[in-house]
């Protein structure tokens, strides 16, 4: 499997509400068959039924809104940006959940909920520079790229237990 994501789905209570979400954050996009697909740099946003996306995953969906142990993360450039862009989210519906402050890593960031609780943080962190177009590149933090652990091509044992 190649290390990429294509498309991040988020399953939502009404479609027309998320995508005026999106649209006031300054997001376009496009509509087919009930399915609302925004092009975000290298990869898709599409915004989807809950119920069809638990459906199609083959899950049962409890129908809780709220943090489904995922956030997503936008980069900016500056701080600045960053009190900009959850201004810009809370008057399009967003709900702050954390204020931008300094982070632990030299950053700063804040994040929001959107209109049917998936969580975003917007953040400046100086270590993860941005390209001109806003293609994110992770640093080189000293490790090795190597296979994970139990990994096939992976010369190490594998692990039993912690």
């Amino acid at each position: 499997m190649e290390q990429r994501i294509s498309l991040v789905t988020l399953g939502v209570a009404d479609r027309a509400r998320a995508r005026t979400f999106y649209e006031r954050l300054g997001w376009r996009g496009q509509e087919v068959e009930e399915t609302v697909f925004l092009q975000a740099g290298g990869l898709g946003l599409v915004l989807w039924s809950r119920e069809k996306l638990a459906a199609d995953c083959g899950v049962d969906d409890p129908g809780t809104d709220g943090f489904g142990g995922i956030a997503l993360a936008h980069n900016v450039r500056s701080p600045a940006e960053v009190d900009q862009l959850l201004a810009v989210a809370a008057d399009a519906g967003a709900t702050l959940t954390r204020p931008a402050a300094a982070t632990s890593y030299g950053g700063y960031a804040g994040v929001f909920l959107d209109v049917d609780g998936h969580a975003w943080e917007i953040a400046h962190n100086p270590g993860f520079p941005l390209a001109e177009d806003g293609t994110l590149t992770l640093p080189d933090f000293g490790g090795q790229d190597r296979p994970f652990a139990g990994d096939p091509q992976d010369p190490r044992p594998p692990r039993l237990s912690r």
